[in-house]
């Protein structure tokens, strides 16, 4: 078995294509995944294909290719821009002779660093146990045979199947804490629901600014970056909203905004099930700002990503704004668009500058109004009987 290097590897990079389209957004994509990871690319290796191959994903002669390559460079691991079987993945540490992981593996890495709070380590904990379970038998080729000899007299057990029965023990366990953890907050959210608050939380694709926006309307002062999946913890606050015009004569109005974990392409559905728990903030909410790079040249890409993943968490249904931003990096100035039903769709921000955020306030209190409205008044948006207005901060 080869040796596992220290962190700060030396990283050769792998994607193909198989004609799907947006191969160089994908590419910088993953160039940032893995130096959010905190690997130095040191070459990078593309090739097309019509399918992967079942034994090794790239086919023979590309696999020379990247041994040699990754010989020539000095890369410390293989990372593919792709999901590889625990075969491929077996048979592609064989011929390289070093540690290749995929792109599950490496966002996985990447949530790892990130998580601060108790309950994101554990769902990260869990999405990783979860992915290595199917990998477990690379770890262990020396050891196939059971137990026996001085010292090792057993059960009679492979200790590739006693790991797999720790593991499975330790997935339990995991799965049982955050059952817990969510049972409490949907105590907390049951004894809140009489309020009259709006539930608002920001969703959107990794680094499109979300946190950002967040400190920008609540002055949180939550970390923001110029990385992929810099939040990862759920933190909310109340925001006042001013001239809200209700019919009891008030002029303004609470809100409770959430920032949430961003989404990206291929998202891994390990990750769908271990956040289960922090994906109900948005599941729950009344309402989502869906926030959007807008100078990005793979904006409706990103976009398209962001809205696959809501269908997979079931959160399709729940009303959304489209909050474009960072327009202070194009020619369109701040401004509201709306349907033919005078319906708001789109607000264009400047999270960075503060361009704009006043439109998206005037847009929040106009959702409360409407959202809060009787049924008679005949408006399309679908309701969530349930509000979620948590104040309980988490550790960023």
């Amino acid at each position: 078995m080869f040796e596992r290097p220290a962190a700060g590897e030396n990283a050769l990079l792998v994607q193909l294509d198989f004609g799907d389209g947006d191969f160089a957004e994908r590419f910088e994509e993953f160039q940032l995944l893995a130096t959010s990871a905190g690997a130095s690319p040191v070459d990078t290796i593309t090739g097309k294909r019509g399918r992967p191959d079942p034994a090794t994903f790239a086919g023979k002669g590309k696999v020379e290719e990247i041994v040699a390559t990754a010989d020539a460079a000095g890369a410390d691991l293989v990372m593919f821009n792709h999901e590889l079987s625990p075969a491929q993945q077996r048979n592609l540490e064989k011929a390289c002779q070093r540690r290749v992981i995929d792109r599950t593996a490496l966002i996985l890495d990447i949530f790892a660093l990130r998580a601060k709070s108790h309950e994101g380590k554990l769902q990260v904990e869990l999405a990783q146990l979860e992915h290595q379970m199917t990998r477990l038998v690379r770890g262990w080729t020396h050891l196939e045979r059971q137990k026996g000899g001085i010292g090792m007299r057993g059960p009679g057990e492979k200790q590739l199947e006693t790991d797999r029965r720790l593991l499975g023990k330790r997935v339990a366990l995991l799965k049982e804490r955050l059952r817990q953890l969510e049972r409490q907050r949907a105590v907390r959210r049951k004894q809140r629901s009489r309020g009259e608050v709006l539930s608002v939380s920001l969703v959107g694709y990794t680094n499109a600014g979300k946190s950002t926006l967040f400190n920008a309307l609540t002055k949180a002062g939550t970390y923001a970056a110029n990385k992929l999946f810099a939040t990862l913890d759920t933190t909310s606050r109340r925001l006042y909203v001013p001239t809200c015009d209700l019919a009891d004569g008030r002029s303004g109005c609470q809100v409770v905004i959430s920032d949430t974990v961003g989404f990206i392409r291929d998202l891994p559905h390990a990750l769908v099930a271990a956040f289960h728990a922090t994906l109900e903030e948005t599941i729950q909410a009344d309402l989502l700002l869906h926030v959007v790079d807008a100078a990005s040249p793979d904006r409706e890409q990103q976009r398209e990503a962001v809205a696959g993943v809501l269908v997979e968490i079931g959160a399709a249904a729940v009303p959304q704004i489209i909050v474009w931003n960072k327009i202070d990096l194009m020619t369109v100035g701040p401004g509201v668009e709306r349907d033919e039903c005078d319906n708001i769709t789109r607000v264009r921000v400047s999270a960075k500058s503060g361009s704009g955020l006043d439109l998206l306030r005037a847009a929040l209190a106009e959702m409360s109004r409407k959202l809060a409205a009787p049924i008679e008044d005949n408006y399309s948006l679908p309701h969530n009987e349930e509000y979620d207005y948590r104040h309980t901060d988490v550790a960023q």
